[in-house]
């Protein structure tokens, strides 16, 4: 937090925005501002991508001695950064204002930087914590988008309960020969080498399956993207 004076109006608890990032779901983070002086302190929240997060209160009052919290959310994302990485940034300012000043109207003016006003502003970084199991070595986890291989994937699905359908159902017929003492030998060694048939079957498929969901396209790395700017 910097100030022309070096002295703090607020301060702010956590010093960056944690949220735990899971995609097309809503996270949120909050922030305790506290004010650390007798005087009335208003607030501002700006961020450098506005259209991300919900922040409220995103403008207000604190008086002497007290606490705000501040509850920022994370819209749900399509998709993971690369590398779980965050670029985004927030800006926190506060001013002294008159006791009498309205909460829910601030001047249009309150946070100019203007000279002789005692503005100060407090930055903050945001950090993304993968849930886990979805991210065990700090990366993004690999999707495959590849339209064939979702299809694929499908089918030998498919193929692999029908598989075990059928082994189970050659199994409780066994078991019923079994249970009726009844001496077809080469009944039941015809069940017993079906069910061990079937049995490789599914073990195929099921390898067939890990193999194309482990599978990721090779794309090139996205470009860098410019360097944001805080806005309201």
């Amino acid at each position: 937090m910097t100030s022309a004076s070096g002295n703090k109006l607020i301060t702010v608890d956590p010093e960056e925005l944690r949220f735990q990032f899971e995609l097309e779901k809503a996270s949120h983070c909050d922030l305790k501002v506290s004010n650390a002086t007798d005087k009335y302190v208003a607030f501002k929240v700006k961020t450098t991508s506005p259209k991300k997060y919900f922040v409220r209160p995103n403008t207000g009052v604190i008086q002497p001695r007290d606490t705000s919290v501040i509850r920022v959310t994370l819209q749900p994302q399509l998709e993971y950064p690369p590398d779980m990485l965050c670029k985004d940034k927030f800006l926190l300012q506060s001013t002294p204002v008159p006791s009498i000043t309205d909460t829910e109207e601030l001047p249009a003016n309150t946070f100019s930087k203007e000279p002789g006003k005692h503005l100060e502003e407090c930055k903050l970084k945001v950090v993304y914590i993968a849930l886990q199991g979805n991210n065990n070595s700090g990366d993004a986890p690999k999707q495959n988008s590849d339209p064939n291989s979702n299809q694929a994937i499908q089918t030998a699905r498919a193929a692999r309960d029908s598989a075990v359908r059928e082994a189970t159902q050659l199994q409780q017929e066994l078991e019923m020969l079994k249970k009726r003492n009844q001496k077809p030998a080469p009944a039941a060694a015809g069940f017993s080498l079906k069910l061990a048939i079937v049995a490789g079957i599914i073990g195929i498929l099921v390898g067939f399956i890990l193999k194309l969901a482990m599978a990721s396209p090779t794309s090139p790395p996205p470009p860098t993207p410019p360097s944001p700017s805080i806005t309201d």
